[in-house]
């Protein structure tokens, strides 16, 4: 049986004067999580937000948080974010010197953790951690700005993790973050994806409901 499909709009996306609003509106339109992108402006060429953020909207919305960092040496970060609410914690492979380390502090501190990887970093790097996860989080876009082209190249690692937790852990889940939109999410459900990350095409819409049905049919 294929995990649930579930739409996580992305609030890169969204008008930040109005941030408890948009979020308040995707979680009406039947979003099943937000999605929380972190940039330091050092792994990645933009700065976005902290967790003080996160921490004011966890008082703002009932919708669990999933909050990607894309930062530099991460570990200085984890239990501001515990703190703050968040209830999955991705951090880059690329930016963990101890990964397995990292992976089991965010476990400490009640968070569900997952590993991100860029589009050029291949499921053999990965998989010596895919015990310790509860999440894979494969960027389709280079990290850093919304808005990118989705690269199709990554749904081959996709269906190698797909591969592997049918063989070994078939709980593990697969989130696909970059270029989602009605176009591109049924490849992406197909090669075993079950959280999509969206933003402008969620965001994007003044109509969100609307939005995210089209994208969890598309999806299949």
């Amino acid at each position: 049986m294929p995990h649930p499909v579930a739409i996580a709009p992305s609030i890169l996306s969204a008008d930040f004067a109005h941030l408890a609003r948009e979020c308040a509106d995707v979680a009406a339109g039947g979003a099943d999580f937000l999605h929380i992108d972190v940039m330091d402006g050092r792994f990645v060429p933009n700065l976005t937000l902290g967790a003080p953020v996160v921490a004011s909207l966890r008082k703002a919305t009932s919708l669990p948080l999933d909050c990607h960092l894309m930062v530099h040496e991460p570990d200085h970060l984890l239990e501001d974010f515990a703190k703050a609410g968040a209830k999955w914690l991705s951090v880059h492979i690329e930016a963990c010197r101890h990964l397995h380390r990292t992976m089991q502090r965010i476990k400490s501190l009640g968070m569900l953790p997952g590993v991100a990887l860029n589009p050029h970093t291949s499921f053999s790097m990965v998989e010596p951690i895919l015990r310790e996860v509860e999440f894979v989080l494969v960027m389709s876009v280079n990290p850093g700005f919304g808005g990118q082209a989705f690269i199709g190249a990554v749904l081959e690692k996709v269906r190698a993790l797909h591969a592997w937790r049918t063989a070994h852990k078939p709980g593990l889940k697969i989130e696909i973050d970059g270029g989602m939109t009605t176009e591109t999410i049924g490849a992406a459900r197909l090669a075993g994806v079950d959280w999509f990350v969206a933003g402008s095409a969620v965001f994007g819409h003044t109509d969100r409901a609307q939005a995210i049905a089209a994208l969890r049919l598309a999806a299949g």
